[in-house]
């Protein structure tokens, strides 16, 4: 099993009203120069907010929500001091309530 860790905002924030573009793009500038690889993916409607132990957090979460998952702990606290008005926490995965740490519910259009 990995532990996975989460920044968790409503898609409106996190996407439109953060300067979230500028925030990423920064770490991936930041990564490439230290020839790292990426390790934090966004997840528009995060399926494993669906597990049952994140039945209070998707209620504190307005919806639709978006998360940027991460391996790297340091990476995610990083982004919590910069965008403020977000939630936190980590899961292991694989496990027997989230298969896939990176599924998303939102469906192509």
């Amino acid at each position: 099993m990995t532990t996975y860790y989460y920044v968790l905002a409503s898609q409106k924030f996190l996407l439109e009203e953060e300067p979230f573009n500028e925030v990423i793009e920064e770490r991936i500038r930041n990564y490439k120069e230290q020839n790292k690889e990426i390790d934090f993916w966004l997840v528009k409607q995060p399926a494993f907010l669906e597990a049952p132990e994140f039945k209070e957090i998707k209620a504190k979460c307005p919806q639709p929500s978006a998360a940027v998952i991460s391996t790297n702990k340091q990476l995610i606290t990083w982004l919590k001091l910069r965008l403020e008005y977000v939630l936190t926490g980590e899961f292991e995965a694989p496990s027997e309530t989230i298969s896939d740490p990176l599924a998303s519910l939102e469906t192509a259009v």
